[in-house]
């Protein structure tokens, strides 16, 4: 059974899925990816170190997205993703009593569940279920752009505060003085998760779900499920086609020290570059996703990857420098059209590829234990290079590792292309 014709749910729900799809990850990840320098300098950690936080998330992740999937079959998406929300936030309060390199791991585990087992197939089968038949394109399109936005705006506001507590040249400051700065970030942050997982336990409703979920199976995990699921060839090439562009994309939170490094700019300017960047994630989910449905989903993770290569090894290439600025920003735009690209339309292919809307959260599930593996490794690699390589060279190596794994994506994401369009 595939996504039935059920009655159009309300704006305000896929309005309420973006709002809280990004807040949840803005503590573990988005924060860090806009103030890198001096969220590795307020913890007195490298960057070897802040990715191995990253690996404690990504191996509690790995096992809660195999038991959190098929949890989204069994419970309704607001109740799962509102207990999300707030654990999370309680997490956020106690990053900002900056806890040592021990206990940040140890907090990053307690993310990789609340923000997996929790909320993330929850998040996915709400969409699916928003999008109806005909617009799994403009859903997942509206989700991943409209999470851009909800980034861009939390940077943007964690960027004034920063600023607000800063009383001069962000240079002439102490580390003391940016630590302080930046926990009032932190706090303002975790309020603001808090009251979205308020607002998404009473509101995130849906017209008629108990229809579409009516014969949604009675045990928690069930052999057979898995069984429907594996056997379909696009799971196994969506796990590696997220592998990759999820590589990619953990490969973003590099821009701003890359500006910071390369090309120059002051801490303030560099955190701008990775906020600026969030705001064109909006465009490119709501158009690619238009074209999506108009077309194929899995055409458009074609053209993703291709960019995501391109770009990836001119960097790697060492064109880029700060008497460049002009190729520096086409260039982080082209990878950031290619990145957003493929992450906006994973999950869209799920209804190409003909699965069953009842055993959505099982498939998101066993697809996403092996796709989102670089939760564990990505940060492991990049700061291995970043730290054995100070400055452009470490950045060049850590961008050429990018290029192979998008070169692979590459390959697989043609593959389902071809056989989606064979099964059409």
């Amino acid at each position: 059974m595939h996504v039935p014709d059920q009655k159009k749910q309300p704006l305000y729900v896929i309005v309420l899925l973006i709002l809280a799809a990004e807040a949840v990850f803005i503590l573990p990840f988005v924060l860090q990816r806009i103030f890198r320098s001096t969220f590795l300098e307020s913890f007195s950690i490298t960057d070897t170190e802040i990715g191995s936080c990253f690996a404690a998330y990504g191996i509690i992740a790995l096992v809660s997205y195999f038991f959190g999937g098929p949890l989204a079959d069994k419970f309704k998406p607001h109740i799962l993703m509102s207990v999300a929300l707030i654990l999370t936030a309680v997490g956020g309060f106690y990053l900002a009593t900056y806890p040592n390199l021990y206990y940040l791991h140890i907090l990053y585990g307690f993310w990789g569940f609340t923000t997996i087992f929790l909320f993330w197939a929850a998040m996915i089968k709400a969409t699916r279920i928003w999008g109806g038949v005909h617009k799994q394109g403009i859903a997942f399109g509206f989700l991943d752009g409209g999470r851009g936005l909800v980034a861009a705006l939390f940077g943007s506001v964690g960027v004034i505060i920063f600023s607000l507590f800063i009383t001069k040249e962000v240079e002439l400051t102490s580390i003391i003085e940016r630590r302080l700065a930046f926990k009032e970030v932190i706090t303002y942050t975790s309020i603001a998760v808090m009251c979205i997982g308020f607002i998404v336990f009473f509101f995130l409703k849906f017209t008629e779900t108990e229809s579409i979920e009516s014969d949604k199976p009675s045990k928690l995990l069930t052999i057979e499920n898995f069984k429907i699921v594996m056997k379909y060839r696009a799971v196994w090439l969506l796990m590696i086609i997220i592998l990759c562009a999820y590589y990619g994309y953990k490969m973003t939170d590099l821009f701003s020290k890359y500006a910071e490094q390369v090309m120059g700019y002051n801490k303030i300017e560099a955190a701008k570059v990775g906020t600026s960047l969030l705001y064109v994630r909006p465009i490119i989910g709501v158009v690619i996703g238009l074209l999506a449905d108009r077309t194929k989903a899995s055409l458009w993770i074609v053209i993703g990857f291709l960019l995501m290569t391109t770009t990836s090894l001119i960097f790697y290439l060492g064109i880029i420098n700060n008497s460049t600025t002009l190729l520096f920003v086409l260039s982080i735009g082209t990878m950031a059209l290619g990145v957003y690209s493929a992450r906006v339309l994973y999950f869209a292919t799920l209804e190409e590829a003909k699965i069953p809307i009842t055993v959505t959260g099982t498939a998101v599930g066993f697809i996403s234990v092996v796709g989102y593996t670089p939760d564990i490794f990505a940060g492991l690699i990049m700061g291995y290079f970043l730290d054995a390589n100070k400055g452009a060279v470490g950045l060049q190596h850590a961008f050429g590792v990018m290029s192979l794994f998008t070169l692979a994506g590459l390959v697989a994401s043609f593959m389902l292309y071809k056989y989606s369009k064979k099964n059409a």
